[in-house]
């Protein structure tokens, strides 16, 4: 897909929502395009985060809700599409980006067996010999994905920490050498995009549930504390890209 194609998606206003919590995320596994579960916590994350997402994004009966079709992203969707009325669209083309070799493995299991691909990932150096995707090619699946939306004024892509971040690479045009620049998707937390005079550009990041509802709740966020709603852009380093972040976003790359 070219730029210009990328440009010319039928919606002006993407949310991307990460799914909520997996067991494997809170042991540090790597999942891929593995399909665990939702745990009790991601559960009820989904339902806590559902609500705040409707208001924030100012969703109503004409959003378009599309979702990965692995189950942790499709059951975190359905909270959403349960409280707007509207239709659940799967597609597989916004699964989590494929890891290989890793995928089911722990972060010490793969430091134990594959030292050097670890290393390169910590580094945040392209990995060799894992077989899976290239970034490029996830970025590119997903966006063809959302190509074929109807047209809508907004569209919620559930998805994963992965896949997301890839997608707001490509849209907002950040090269290999600049995917740092944004921390990681937190479980259940959402980035919106704006296409605006011919461009992409990113209103909000890692958004999601306050901590007084969180607290209320019971419920925790990707480390343990809930981000501030609307909580503005930032720089990080990105675990999936081989930061030192939270083990529970062992998700992707």
């Amino acid at each position: 897909m070219s730029s210009d194609a990328a440009l010319a998606l039928p919606v002006r206003r993407l949310i991307l929502w990460r799914h909520g919590r997996t067991e494997w995320n809170a042991v540090g596994r790597f999942q891929g395009r593995m399909d665990p579960p939702l745990d009790e916590v991601g559960r009820r994350q989904a339902l806590e985060a559902a609500p705040h997402l409707v208001t924030a994004g100012s969703l109503g009966d004409d959003t378009v809700v599309v979702s990965s079709d692995l189950d942790r992203a499709a059951h975190t969707a359905a909270a959403l599409t349960g409280l707007l009325g509207v239709p659940l669209r799967l597609d597989p083309r916004l699964q989590e980006h494929g890891m290989g070799s890793w995928e089911g493995l722990t972060r010490d299991e793969v430091a134990d067996r594959y030292p050097d691909q670890y290393a390169d990932w910590l580094a945040g150096r392209p990995v060799l010999g894992r077989g899976g995707e290239e970034p490029g090619a996830v970025a590119e699946r997903a966006l063809a994905a959302l190509a074929d939306l109807p047209p809508a004024p907004v569209a919620v892509v559930v998805t994963h920490g992965g896949t997301s971040g890839r997608l707001i690479e490509r849209l907002i045009g950040l090269g290999p050498g600049q995917r740092r620049l944004f921390g990681p998707l937190g479980n259940c937390g959402w980035s919106e995009l704006r296409e605006q005079s011919g461009a992409w550009r990113v209103m909000r990041h890692n958004a999601s549930v306050p901590a007084t509802v969180t607290a209320a709740g019971n419920g925790v966020g990707h480390d343990g504390v809930a981000a501030r709603e609307g909580a503005p852009v930032r720089s990080g380093a990105n675990p999936e890209e081989g930061g030192a972040g939270p083990v529970g976003d062992a998700d992707a790359v």
